[in-house]
This record gives C-alpha cells, structure tokens and sequence, in this order.
C-alpha cells in the first residue's frame, strides 16, 4: 500500500511539473518577472491589455519605441511552447503591428521574439518585442 500511494504521489508531482513547463497556467510562475508584473506586484507602463495580452514599455529602450507584449498565459519561450500556444503567439504580434499603427512606425519596425539564453533572452516568459521609431540596419546584434 505504501508503494502504491508514493507511486501515486511521484506521477502527481511529474505531471505538476509538466504541466506548469508547457504553460498550462496563467501568470503561474511566482519568480518570472513578467508574471509579477501581469499580478500587479511590479509596476509597468502599460501600453496595450486585453483577457489574453498585455504590452508596456521596456525599461531599458533600444528605440523611441520599444514595446514587450506578452501573454497572460506564462510560457517560458518559444522553445517551450507548444502547438495550442500557437494562436497566442500570433496574436502577440497582431497586437505588436497594432501598437506601431498606432504610433506611426509602419514604415519600419521590428519584431523579435529571442529564444535562449544566448539570443539574449533575460526573462523566460515569452515576449516580443516591438522596435521601431528609428532606421534599423541589417544584420542586428
């Protein structure tokens, strides 16, 4: 009996921890930065929110416009995601190319969802951003 109830226990805690990797809950994750900030816990400079989205400004801007829309749903990145991700993450950038209508960057602007600790990514929430408002060159980094 005692095997059966830590077996039991073991497959409860595996499929826990698989579901919180594949970004099964919203603003799950209690250290990501981007969740605390979805909570309320850390101020931002909102720029755009709906049920499934939230943007606001980067507090360390590489452009007149740079911009982090990010989904509710904590999904660590692109890497992570999975296939029924795939509708958040488009709507992440419908929502980007609607900021830069609305700032008047549709000249040209950016998109860049990093992946990975050597594409720069710093916060494992995935985010893209939004960079625009100034004449970019080929090849960034």
């Amino acid at each position: 009996m005692f095997l059966v109830c830590l077996c039991y226990a073991v497959a409860s805690l595996l499929l826990q921890m698989l579901s919180f990797s594949s970004g099964d809950d919203t603003m799950a994750d209690s250290n990501c930065l981007f969740c605390r900030i979805l909570r309320g816990e850390i101020p931002s400079k909102k720029v755009y929110e709906d049920e499934q989205i939230y943007a606001f400004e980067d507090i360390n801007p590489k452009a007149p416009t740079h911009v982090l829309v990010i989904p509710r749903k904590h999904v660590a990145g692109l890497r992570e995601a999975q296939a029924d991700d795939a509708e958040i993450i488009g709507r992440c950038h419908l929502i980007a190319a609607k900021i830069a209508r609305d700032r008047n960057i549709e000249k040209g602007y950016r998109t860049v969802l990093n992946v990975g600790p050597e594409s720069g990514q710093s916060v494992f929430h995935l985010h893209v951003h939004l960079i625009g408002g100034r004449k970019m060159s080929w090849p960034p980094g």
